[in-house]
C-alpha cells in the first residue's frame, strides 16, 4: 500500500499513454473545458454525460432517439471491459452505484476502491484505458463504496471511503490536489463519503454519509481549485442553533444524531440554493432515546449556495423510527399543477408516499402512496404533508401502535420495507411527457427494538450495550413506478421478482431503462412500462445506465457493482467490477 500512495503521490499509475505526437494531438482536440455555462446547460448536450444523474434538476432524461421503441429490440453488447477493485464483503458489497460520465467520446470513471479510470471510448468495437490512478484507500477499516465522480474545468474529482476528496488532471491522471475532509469525531467515529461530489461555480460540495455510523451528518462546500473548505453546515444542529430544541434526550444525542447524506443532491440556479435529502436519526430505531421531531433528519433541505445558510426545510417523518431515510432524488422541475405554474421538486419518498414541494419554499404541493403496501401511516395531511397522525405536542411519536414498536414491545409489522420504496436509487424525469419515474424495492418488514445504550451524558453509542435488533422481511420484490406530476396521480406501475438497487433513466426515444440485482438490463415503455428488451449480464447490477453518443450512434452503458439481495435465495451471483456498453447492430 505504501508503493501504491507513493505511485499517486507523484505520477499515478498510468495504463495507457498517448502513442505519438498525432494522437496526442487528438486527444487535446477532444478535451473541451468542464465550465460552469456546460454544466448548467448539461441537458443540450445529448451525446455527453457530464454529471452523475444528467443535470443539476437530477432528471436523468437523454434527449438521444437512436434507441427507440422499435429499435430497442437490436441492442446488443457492443464492448466490454474489467475494472479494477473488486472485494467481496458479504451481502452488502461491494457498493460500486456509480456511471461513467462521457465527455465528447471519453469516458471517467471510478470503483469501489476509489480508483479512477479514463477510458477512450471512440472505437465502437473497445474501450481503452488512457489512464488509471489508484488513491491508495487503506483497505482494513474500510468497505468499497462508490456513487460517482465529478468533472470540474480540467479537474477530475473523487470523495473516498477514508474521508478524503482528491483531484486529478483528467489529462493525465496526475493527483492536483488532496485534501483529508471527513475526520474522526470525538468518539472515535470516522466521516465518510459515499455521495458524489457535485460541482457548481467554482466549487464542489461534499457530504458526510456516515450518519448509522454515529457521525452527525453534513454539508459542506470546498473550493474547486484548491480543496479549501469554504462552509460547512450540520445536518443534527446542536442545542444553541435553529432546531436543536427538537431534540429532547438528556444524553446529547445530538452529538452522533445520524442525518448522513449518501446520496447526490441537486442545484437550482435561479434561487442559488443546493437541494438534499436527509438521512434516518441516528439511533434509527429506538425513538425514545432521542425524543423530539429530531430536525433535520429525514428532510429535504436547501442551502444558500455562497453561505451555506439553511434557506427552508421539510421533514417527511418527525421522529422516524423505520429506517426511512430520505436521501434520495429531489428532481427539480417546473410543472402545472392545480392550474397554476409552480417551481417544484418532487420525490419518490422511501416511506412510500410521491411528494411534490415549492423547490424555492419548500411548502408542501401533494403526496399520495405510490407503493403497493402502506401501513406505517394512515395517510398525509393535505395542508401540512405530515403524516394524519403526527402530533406536535408528544415528544415520542406513536402513529399506529401496531406498525410502530417501542422498547420492550414485541416486533410489529410495517409497510413498505426499511430497504423502501426507494430509497437511493436515482429516479428520472421525462420533461416533455412529464412524467416522474422511481426504481426500487417494495415489501414489509417486521421488527423489534432494544433500549439504546449511551457511552455517557456526554452523548456516544455504546453499541455493545444494545441489544441487537431482531427483524424479518416478507413480500420482498422491486417496483417500478410511473408517475403524471401535473395530475398527480399514478400513471403506471410494473414489478420485478427481484429487487432494484440501481436508477432509472428516460430518453427520448420512448423508453425507461434500469437494471435488477440478477444481472438484467431491462428496457421498458416509457408511458406503460412495457418491458421490450432484456439482456443478463451475469452479475449483480447498482448502478444506474446512461447513454450517450458519439457521432451519429447512440450507446448505452452500464457499470457492475456488486451484490445486495434480499433474500439470500437470489444470491447465486458472483460480484464483479465491470463496464458494459450496448449499441444497435
Amino acid at each position: 500500500m505504501a508503493i501504491a500512495r507513493a505511485l499517486w503521490g507523484g505520477l499515478l499509475l498510468v495504463a495507457m499513454t498517448a502513442a505519438g505526437s498525432a494522437e496526442a494531438q487528438q486527444r487535446r482536440d477532444y478535451r473541451m473545458t468542464v465550465n460552469s455555462d456546460r454544466l448548467l446547460n448539461a441537458q443540450n448536450e445529448s451525446q455527453n454525460w457530464l454529471m452523475m444523474n444528467g443535470d443539476y434538476a437530477g432528471m436523468r432524461y437523454s434527449r438521444l432517439t437512436q434507441i427507440n421503441r422499435d429499435s430497442v429490440k437490436g441492442l446488443r453488447m457492443a464492448w466490454a471491459l474489467a475494472l479494477g477493485g473488486m472485494a467481496d464483503v458479504g451481502q452488502n458489497g461491494p457498493e460500486n452505484e456509480m456511471n461513467p460520465l462521457i465527455d465528447n467520446g471519453f469516458m471517467y470513471t471510478g470503483d469501489g476502491w476509489g480508483t479512477v479510470y479514463k477510458i477512450d471510448a471512440r472505437d465502437p468495437g473497445k474501450g481503452v484505458f488512457v489512464w488509471t490512478a489508484d488513491p491508495g484507500v487503506q483497505h482494513a477499516g474500510n468497505a468499497p463504496r462508490t456513487r460517482g465522480i465529478a468533472l470540474w474545468e480540467d479537474l477530475v474529482i473523487s470523495n473516498l471511503v477514508d474521508g478524503r476528496v482528491v483531484a486529478m488532471n483528467r489529462d493525465s491522471g496526475e493527483i492536483v490536489w488532496e485534501q483529508q475532509i471527513g475526520k474522526v469525531d470525538a468518539f472515535g467515529t470516522a466521516e465518510r463519503f459515499f455521495a458524489a461530489p457535485m460541482a457548481i461555480e467554482g466549487r464542489l460540495i461534499v457530504t458526510n454519509g456516515a450518519g448509522d455510523a454515529g457521525t452527525r451528518g453534513w454539508i459542506a462546500a470546498l473550493e474547486a481549485r484548491t480543496g479549501k473548505e469554504l462552509w460547512r453546515w450540520y445536518v443534527v444542529p446542536s442545542p444553541e442553533e435553529p432546531g436543536g430544541e427538537t431534540w429532547k434526550d438528556s444524553t446529547n444525542a445530538w452529538k452522533t444524531g445520524g442525518g448522513g447524506i449518501w446520496q447526490t443532491g441537486h442545484y437550482d440556479p435561479e434561487t442559488r440554493l443546493v437541494i438534499y435529502g436527509t438521512g434516518n436519526p441516528v439511533p434509527q430505531y429506538d425513538p425514545q432515546a432521542r425524543p423530539g421531531d429530531n430536525l433535520y433528519t429525514n428532510s429535504a433541505v436547501a442551502l444558500n449556495l455562497d453561505t451555506g445558510k439553511l434557506a427552508w426545510h421539510f421533514q417527511y417523518t418527525p421522529n422516524e423510527s423505520w429506517d426511512y431515510d430520505e436521501v434520495g432524488s429531489h428532481i427539480l422541475l417546473d410543472a402545472e399543477i392545480g392550474g397554476l405554474k409552480r417551481k417544484t421538486l418532487v420525490h419518490f419518498g422511501r416511506n412510500g408516499f410521491f411528494y411534490t414541494l415549492d423547490r424555492t419554499t419548500g411548502a408542501f404541493i401533494g403526496g399520495f402512496k405510490y407503493v403497493n403496501d402502506l401501513t406505517w401511516t394512515k395517510g398525509l395531511d393535505p395542508k401540512t404533508g405530515k403524516p394524519v397522525e403526527y402530533d406536535p405536542k408528544r415528544d415520542v411519536q406513536v402513529y399506529l401502535p401496531e406498525t410502530r414498536p417501542l422498547r420492550g414491545e414485541p416486533a410489529k409489522r410495517a409497510c413498505p420495507t426499511w430497504h423502501g420504496g426507494v430509497s437511493h436509487q436515482p429516479a428520472a424525469y421525462n420533461p416533455a411527457k412529464r412524467i416522474a419515474y422511481g426504481v426500487g424495492i417494495e415489501g414489509c418488514f417486521a421488527t423489534s427494538v432494544g433500549a439504546q445504550a449511551y457511552l455517557s451524558p456526554a452523548g456516544g453509542l455504546d453499541r455493545k450495550k444494545t441489544p441487537s435488533r431482531a427483524f424479518n422481511s416478507d413480500l420482498y420484490y422491486g417496483g417500478i413506478t410511473a408517475v403524471d406530476v401535473p395530475g398527480q396521480k399514478l400513471l403506471a406501475k410494473t414489478t420485478t421478482e427481484i429487487e432494484i438497487r440501481s436508477g432509472a433513466l428516460a430518453t427520448a426515444g420512448g423508453l425507461l431503462f434500469t437494471a435488477l440485482q440478477d444481472g438484467a438490463i431491462v428496457a421498458y415503455n416509457d408511458e406503460t412500462l412495457e418491458e421490450l428488451w432484456r439482456f443478463n449480464v451475469g452479475t449483480p447490477l447498482k448502478a444506474a445506465p446512461v447513454t450517450y453518443a458519439i457521432g451519429p450512434k447512440q450507446y448505452l452503458a452500464v457499470e457492475t457493482g456488486g451484490r445486495h439481495v434480499h433474500p439470500v435465495k437470489f444470491d447465486n451471483l458472483q460480484a464483479s467490477s465491470y463496464l458494459f456498453v450496448f449499441a444497435l447492430n
